[in-house]
């Protein structure tokens, strides 16, 4: 049952994402393939990683890492920002053109985050939050975020 459930609720959340993505090429707005798609939302959620650690998450070789990233920086979806602590690094850091892109998955997160909210009491929206706050950090160590 709790399978179930979480399952069902990860695959409303991805098929919504899909859906706008979608309907973002009816209307001719999209220029990101499904791949690139999907290496924007790795970038994103490893926090401004460099190009090696890019690679190594997705287990590619660096120059073909960096076909992507140049690919991604060409069409305006990401940058390279220089370490200010080692001026020999470049970040990878999404623009404002792929946040707006990215709205599309994260503004239906915070509508059912609100929804959530209107239907459980503070105390049960609060245990949600911890139970939530731990599968993160200690029951999914496989994938390790920097935050």
């Amino acid at each position: 049952m709790l399978e179930e459930s979480f399952d069902r609720i990860y695959t409303k959340f991805k098929l919504h994402f899909y859906q706008a993505v979608f309907s973002r090429f009816q209307g001719r707005e999209a220029s990101l393939t499904s791949v690139e798609t999907f290496c924007m939302e790795i970038i994103r959620a490893l926090n401004e990683p460099t190009i090696n650690e890019f690679a190594s998450f997705v287990n590619i070789s660096s120059p073909n890492a960096a076909y992507k990233v140049n690919s991604l920086i060409r069409k305006g979806y990401l940058e390279k920002v220089q370490s200010p602590n080692d001026r020999r690094e470049y970040h990878l850091r999404p623009t404002q053109k792929f946040h707006d892109y990215y709205n599309l998955s994260s503004a239906y997160v915070q509508e059912v985050m609100e929804r959530v909210r209107e239907r459980f009491s503070p105390s049960e929206v609060a245990l949600m939050g911890q139970v939530l706050e731990i599968v993160g950090k200690e029951l999914m160590p496989e994938v390790d975020l920097k935050q």
